[in-house]
């Protein structure tokens, strides 16, 4: 069912929230209590399945919502080739020279 859903998105006050900004909107959404949505989770995982995001309340405050797995940014691995070079000049002008002093350390 991982492929289907993706289970909840934690809310901070927008559509879906502080940690969605890469999602897409949903086609509909509709509220419902904690207490409800655990009693009728395999029906809102069904209606996920078909599109329909569901957002969570507890006490009338949005506090996660259950969206299409459509719904969310490719969940592929950043790459760390952004990284390439970003360490330069962190061990000094001759690298092998600074390793080489922080081996010897050892042997004191």
């Amino acid at each position: 069912m991982w492929s289907v859903v993706a289970v909840v998105a934690v809310l901070a006050g927008s559509a879906y929230g502080l940690y969605s900004s890469g999602m897409k909107p949903a086609r509909s959404a509709r509220s419902t209590r904690a207490e409800i949505a655990r009693q009728t989770l395999p029906a809102l995982l069904d209606a996920a399945a078909r599109g329909q995001s569901t957002v969570i309340e507890r006490r009338g405050v949005p506090i996660a919502a259950l969206v299409p797995i459509d719904a969310l940014p490719s969940r592929r691995p950043a790459s760390i080739l952004s990284l390439e070079g970003s360490g330069r000049g962190l061990w000094g002008k001759d690298p092998a020279t600074t390793v080489g002093d922080l081996r010897d350390e050892w042997d004191r």
